[in-house]
């Protein structure tokens, strides 16, 4: 086929390469065909392909062989690995050493073409990673301080493959734009990107909302409903704190990363979905696996790479330019400056919500401020207070329920106003997590 992309296919099964092959010409590709690691290191040393798909266990060796081979000689071309049902484990390791993605046998052939299509749609050379990512505004990942370098570099690199991320860091420090970045300039940039934050959705809509629903499964199901994964079909689903999701739902959400397919409620089959994962959270997930709270085998799955954001505490050299940057934008075309003495007091600044805190900050003064220059009193900053008990509540009443009501009550505003009415940061303060937060506030009737 005249210019058609080549596809290598490596395994040691007659019948399956039999089948991708004929997969591979019906979608109008040129393939070549290898049982062992040695026959695929001379094809690839005599021959161009744009795609390598290669069984984990061979004959003579092993799949990442095959793929480190790639590796060092043709870094750009992307390869995916085909391992035994189950086998977890050969996965993980293949995404680690740099595989784009991942089937598993028995192969169906609909996710092999989507993955054949993804993986031939991988761009040779991403955007600059020490720049900005071409058309991005001004609150995309912006810093030219070494740490903030480093993380566009890493982001360059992750965005090739399908890969599972984790991305930590503290609350505001960038995570969601660090995924979206990733998306961006991937593969699948032209598909949707998806935002779910795990901690907002009530525990028994879960289901329903990550994986949708047939008409008539339960009351008020008047028709079909797509859930999550469908809604980013062909793109990526950013789970942002993901630590917040209760224990069953870590049971389900495992089944569909590693089966790749999900069931409706009320459907009697499961449906194939094709998304990459993306996670967050400001919580150790590590930690919240030892003490029994997050699942170790959906830790593994999730966390294939880590990429930590660091917080702006972390690169004050970028607190000036960020701010320049976000109160243009945030100016919408008025000719807005920050004063020397503002200024000042912005490096001097704690920022315990990093980038968000920042950009709250500047547009409450530009609301506030009086002519084209803010001043330090319109920033209305104030040292990050440590976070105190509720003080003396007097002899507790006869009702002690009320009286502990009174006392977390107490807390919960305290702890709120402390951080601005940002309950992710509140719930941080205080130790508990947004769920729990959520629930308290509910309870108590606090707005």
């Amino acid at each position: 086929m005249l210019n058609a992309p080549r596809v290598l296919i490596v395994d040691d099964e007659p019948d399956l390469l039999d089948l991708m092959e004929l997969t591979l010409a019906k979608m109008g590709l040129d393939s070549r065909r290898a049982a062992t690691v040695a026959e695929a290191c001379a094809l690839l040393g005599s021959e161009r392909f744009d795609l390598c798909l290669t069984d984990m266990r061979l004959a003579d060796g092993s799949g990442l062989e095959v793929l480190r081979h790639i590796g060092e000689r043709q870094p750009a071309m992307p390869v995916a690995v085909i391992t035994a049902y189950g086998n977890t484990a050969n996965a993980v390791e293949a995404l680690k050493a740099g595989a784009f993605d991942y089937l598993s046998k028995p192969v169906e052939l609909d996710q092999l073409r989507a993955l054949i299509k993804t993986a031939l749609k991988v761009p040779a050379k991403s955007a600059d990673a020490a720049g900005a990512l071409p058309g991005a505004t001004p609150g995309d990942l912006l810093g030219d301080s070494s740490a903030m370098q480093e993380i566009r570099r890493q982001i360059d690199k992750l965005a090739r493959t399908q890969a599972p991320v984790h991305i930590t860091g503290e609350s505001g420090s960038g995570k969601e734009l660090a995924a979206r970045r990733i998306h961006m300039l991937g593969s699948r940039a032209d598909r949707p990107f998806v935002p779910v934050n795990c901690g907002a959705i009530p525990e028994t809509l879960m289901e329903s909302e990550f994986f949708g629903y047939r008409k008539v499964a339960f009351t008020g199901a008047n028709a079909d409903h797509e859930g999550f994964f469908q809604a980013a079909a062909g793109g990526t689903l950013f789970l942002d704190e993901v630590a917040d999701l209760p224990r069953p739902m870590q049971v389900q959400l495992l089944r569909a990363i590693q089966a790749k397919k999900v069931r409706r409620v009320g459907a009697a089959q499961e449906e194939p979905v094709d998304v990459r994962i993306i996670s967050a959270t400001h919580q150790k997930l590590a930690q919240m696996v030892e003490s029994g709270r997050f699942r170790q085998d959906l830790y593994y799955r999730l966390n294939v790479i880590e990429l930590n954001m660091p917080s702006l505490r972390e690169r004050p050299e970028d607190i000036v330019p960020l701010a320049g940057a976000l109160l243009a934008r945030l100016a919408q075309g008025r000719a807005m400056r920050l004063a020397t003495e503002a200024l000042k007091q912005l490096r001097d600044y704690a920022f315990p919500d990093n980038v968000r805190e920042l950009e709250n900050i500047l547009e409450r003064a530009l609301a506030l401020a009086e002519g084209d220059v803010l001043h330090a009193h319109d920033l209305n900053l104030a040292p990050t207070p440590a976070f105190q008990a509720p003080g003396d509540l007097g002899a507790p009443p006869n009702n002690l329920q009320d009286y502990l009501d009174k006392v977390e009550r107490e807390a919960l505003v305290k702890a709120l106003e402390q951080t601005r009415h940002n309950k992710t940061a509140a719930a941080r303060l205080l130790g508990v997590t947004f769920r729990s937060l959520r629930y308290r506030l509910e309870r108590l009737g606090i707005e």
